[in-house]
């Protein structure tokens, strides 16, 4: 009972800093402030509870995982029967993507093992521009080491996701997200949506996990859902409250993982991340003014769908900026892809004898 009581403060004094970051980030009128405000103040918050307690904060995996259903069943529900004629644009913006993922491991590669020091198996690892989970599970069977890798990828994560809404912000001087009054409800939406939401994430979820998708709890629900909306068989408007609520819950959830880091361990992957993200947008900043030039999409929104954030967290900022969040969830669950098979090329060869 102690146990569980202890669990629950724990939580409610997560949960209540992310609350608290969100409204003073409203109140700024800070990018996405829902997610980009809650995950600073968790972070602020689970750093010196560690600080002082020399213990981790306890917020439960499962809870950030339905959430992330949630924002992935949101994200469905932006399909259109017009999504096919996207086939086009795909075939020369995914042939890009292989080149980002070639370009940008090469250079994180020599950033981190030169600049940074890191051994071999371990730059090698820490320099993919995705897969977080995969690259730990190689990155250990590799001999890298495991704290550096889990630090590094969280820390790439984060920069981006802050990042790149702040660069919106300084170029274009508007904020983005919910401080700017984005909604996705194309019509008020009513407690039949809210229970579709509801049923789609958990069955989403559910047959997700099952069949082992990438970034299964956000890709199940939005196939899905996105089936569904774009085959007209739904017409669900997702509640914009709901879609602040997840971001919330998502960014307290990333904050509070930052309670496993020593502060020398920040300072210097924070550094390196700084570093490996401003080549890595270079990189995606010049193949998205390439892309513009062969494709009708903008560079607004090849620039976020290059960005190498996590799924869940840059879909979020393409449904916030008002961007197509199907074409750069279609990217990002690809750069993953195409980041994964690479490296697990990569390994297989160098395991021949």
């Amino acid at each position: 009972m102690k146990n569980i009581k202890e669990k629950s403060a724990q939580l409610a004094l997560v949960l209540g800093a992310g609350i608290a970051g969100a409204f003073f980030a409203v109140l700024i009128g800070m990018p996405i402030p829902f997610l980009i405000g809650s995950l600073l103040a968790a972070a602020i918050v689970s750093l010196a509870y560690v600080g002082k307690t020399g213990q981790k904060l306890f917020y439960p995996e499962t809870l950030r995982r339905g959430f992330i259903a949630v924002i992935g069943t949101m994200i469905g529900s932006t399909f259109s029967p017009e999504v096919l004629q996207m086939a086009p644009i795909l075939l020369v913006t995914l042939t890009a993507m292989a080149v980002f993922v070639v370009l940008v491991q090469g250079a994180n590669f020599v950033i981190f093992r030169r600049l940074g020091g890191y051994d071999t198996a371990t730059a090698t690892y820490a320099a993919m521009p995705g897969g977080l989970i995969e690259a730990i599970t190689l990155g250990e069977k590799a001999g890298a080491n495991v704290e550096q890798l889990s630090m590094q990828h969280f820390v790439r994560i984060v920069v981006v996701i802050v990042s790149v809404p702040m660069l919106f912000l300084a170029v274009t001087g508007e904020s983005v997200g919910s401080a700017a009054g984005e909604t996705l409800e194309r019509s008020p939406a009513d407690l039949l949506d809210w229970v579709l939401v509801a049923v789609l994430a958990t069955v989403g979820f559910w047959v997700g996990q099952r069949l082992r998708l990438p970034a299964a709890p956000l890709t199940g629900p939005l196939i899905i859902t996105g089936v569904l909306q774009a085959t007209g068989v739904i017409d669900l408007q997702g509640p914009t409250n709901l879609l602040n609520i997840a971001q919330l819950i998502v960014g307290a959830g990333l904050g509070a993982r930052f309670s496993n880091a020593t502060p020398s361990q920040m300072v210097r992957s924070l550094g390196l991340g700084c570093v490996s993200i401003t080549v890595t947008l270079l990189i995606a900043s010049a193949l998205a003014l390439l892309l513009v030039q062969l494709a009708p999409v903008s560079f607004q929104t090849m620039l976020i769908s290059f960005a190498p954030g996590g799924v869940t967290e840059m879909s979020l900022i393409a449904l916030t900026l008002n961007v197509s969040p199907v074409l750069v969830s279609a990217h990002h669950l690809a750069r993953i892809l195409m980041t994964v098979a690479m490296i697990s090329l990569w390994a297989k060869l160098n395991d021949r004898p």
